[in-house]
C-alpha cells in the first residue's frame, strides 16, 4: 500500500486559528449569558390570585 502525503497546517497557523475559534466561541457564549442575565433579571408579571391556589 502507498500512502499518499496529507498536506498538515504549519505549526504557527494552527493556534492562531484554534485561537480564533475560542474567541468567537466566547464572545458567543457571553451574548448567550447577556441575553440570559436581561430575561432573568426583566420585569416580572404580577401573579393573578388564580396562578396560586395556595393550600387545600
Amino acid at each position: 500500500m502507498s500512502q499518499e502525503a496529507v498536506p498538515e497546517p504549519s505549526l504557527p497557523a494552527q493556534p492562531t486559528g484554534l485561537l480564533q475559534q475560542m474567541e468567537m466561541l466566547m464572545a458567543a457564549l457571553n451574548a448567550d449569558l447577556s441575553q440570559l442575565d436581561a430575561d432573568l433579571s426583566g420585569p416580572r408579571p404580577t401573579p393573578s390570585p388564580t396562578d396560586d391556589p395556595g393550600p387545600v
